[in-house]
């Protein structure tokens, strides 16, 4: 730990030590909870607990705010499932901005970062136990050990095995297979958009694969199909549709969300809506569309 010419640790020196690892703390959190303002109030939480709490033990701060991270995140995913609260329609991430900059040099750490953070994922992540997803995300998203995410939870290192190995098999059974190039995405996504702007039913077809899936999250505040569609029939007259009756009032933007292209839409300058897409063998296979309005709120302002 930094401290000062004195030896005491400044309050200046607490912040900078926080803020160097805020970033991963809310990486963490953000893949366990799949909810940014969620993961927000769990940063907001560690720092309290951070700064407010006895740091004189302390070596590793950034293995300590990560086990406090974690351990905050898990107990407020518990009290979401024992809520139990019923989601209008399907539901989704909240879609979560992704720029990993020069923080993550090496391309394979780079892809494995991605893809724990990818709205396929998080939905297959949300079937998970609270301890099954914690263990997962640091295990397979940040690498790190078993004894030390089995110190973290307060369990064994063989029970921490045993989840690692449970939520692993889970999640490769179950979440689809979708290309990470991030070219391909790009150039397909830019495609999608002009095929379905410019109402061309056939380059749109041309794009989705037959079984093509439409998943559309409203939580019953917007507009949004309340059962997935499929087939790319299906999928593309819905979304001719909507470009028809609505193209003139919107205004899209292509930004990184969720390590991947995404489309943000815009009505009267305010986000209206985020639509990614799930891409294999060079086609379309999913569509995804956030339209509840409280899972756009931390969105960039677009010009």
């Amino acid at each position: 730990m930094r401290v000062g010419w004195d030896g005491v640790v400044t309050a200046d020196t607490v912040t900078d030590v926080f803020e160097e690892h805020r970033s991963v703390l809310l990486g963490v959190a953000y893949r366990m909870l799949g909810r940014v303002a969620d993961a927000e109030d769990v940063v907001q939480d560690a720092w309290l607990r951070w700064s407010g709490g006895d740091r004189s033990a302390v070596r590793e701060p950034r293995a300590y705010l990560v086990r406090v991270t974690t351990r905050l995140a898990v107990d407020r995913l518990r009290r979401i499932k024992a809520r139990g609260e019923t989601y209008v329609g399907p539901w989704l991430p909240e879609p979560y901005v992704t720029d990993f900059g020069d923080t993550v040099p090496d391309t394979a750490e780079r892809a494995v970062l991605a893809d724990s953070v990818s709205l396929a994922v998080l939905v297959v992540l949300e079937s998970l136990s609270p301890l099954e997803r914690a263990v997962f995300v640091l295990r397979e998203a940040f690498g790190c050990p078993y004894a030390e995410i089995a110190a973290m939870l307060d369990r064994g290192e063989p029970a921490v095995r045993r989840l690692a190995g449970r939520a692993r098999r889970h999640v490769e059974e179950r979440r689809p297979r979708y290309d990470v190039d991030p070219a391909l995405r790009r150039d397909l996504t830019e495609r999608f958009l002009a095929a379905a702007s410019g109402g061309d039913m056939a380059a749109l077809m041309e794009l989705l694969a037959p079984d093509v899936r439409l998943v559309g999250d409203s939580g019953g505040k917007s507009r949004a199909p309340l059962r997935v569609l499929e087939s790319a029939d299906h999928v593309g007259r819905f979304l001719l549709g909507v470009a028809r009756k609505e193209a003139q009032d919107l205004t899209v933007h292509v930004l990184e969300l969720n390590a991947g292209p995404a489309l943000l839409v815009l009505s009267g300058g305010r986000p209206d809506s985020v639509v990614q897409l799930g891409i294999a063998d060079g086609r379309v296979q999913a569509v995804y569309v956030i339209r509840n309005p409280d899972k756009l709120r931390s969105l960039p302002a677009v010009p």
